[in-house]
């Protein structure tokens, strides 16, 4: 069972990653995340590589803007909340600029969404098989996911939900995430501790082994070690950012 405190008195961390070189590629991550196993940075190969980093992009772009519209921000907007410069924002919405995944973090903050989210919207549209088997070897990562930690995607064409593994060891408590999706969380090893609700309206809830915690869309969030070490645990939400 899950038992309820109020949240720790240390003023809330930001996303505290610097920004790094923005041409970073993002498109080796979103080829983890679709089991490809490609590594975080790899420059893409000549030819279809370039090309498919280049729809990749735009993919990204197009779900970057749309969340910047749907959240009724202009770009100088999302400039200032994410310490970006707003002819760099503009850049990416039109594909024409890859971030680092520092600055995804930063966008997913503004944009009430996740990094894991938006890596997932880089990736080229599947048709779902009828069934589904993935191999423990077929499961990608995606660095920098959650924070101090990664996490796998479990499935390549589940349209309705995201199943995720997540293992980290988050000592503090990081950035709030907010996002439209539906969000279950279930504990499989470790101690965590799972924060809802803004700053100064929220409550913690103290999760063992077992333990489980769903919450709607829309409320603040973020958890971290509940006892100081290392956390696995299977988080599945919904899918509406997979477009």
């Amino acid at each position: 069972m899950s038992s309820s405190t109020r949240p720790p008195a240390a003023a809330d961390r930001g996303p505290g990653a610097d920004v790094g070189a923005e041409s970073a590629s993002i498109s080796a991550a979103g080829s983890a995340a679709a089991g490809v196993g490609a590594a975080a940075g790899v420059g893409a190969a000549a030819g279809a590589g370039a090309s498919a980093d280049d729809e990749a992009a735009r993919r990204l772009g197009a779900r970057i803007r749309e969340l910047r519209t749907a959240r009724g921000l202009t770009l100088v907007q999302l400039a200032g909340a994410t310490d970006l410069s707003h002819p760099f924002i503009s850049q990416l919405e039109r594909g024409l600029a890859q971030p680092s995944l520092a600055t995804l973090r930063r966008l997913a903050v503004a944009l009430e969404t996740s990094p894991l989210e938006l890596i997932a919207a880089s990736e080229p549209p599947v048709t779902a098989p009828a069934v589904e088997v993935l191999r423990a070897a077929e499961l990608g990562v995606v660095p920098d996911g959650f924070g101090a930690g990664e996490a796998r995607l479990l499935t390549h064409g589940a349209q309705g939900f995201l199943p995720m593994s997540v293992q980290a060891d988050a000592l503090e408590p990081g950035e709030r995430f907010v996002h439209d999706e539906e969000e279950f969380l279930h504990v499989v090893d470790g101690a965590l501790r799972v924060e809802l609700g803004a700053p100064g309206d929220s409550e913690v809830h103290e999760l063992a082994v077992g333990d489980s915690i769903y919450y709607p869309g829309g409320v603040p969030h973020r958890w971290w070690s509940g006892d100081g070490r290392a956390y696995r645990l299977l988080v599945v939400k919904g899918a509406g950012a997979r477009r």
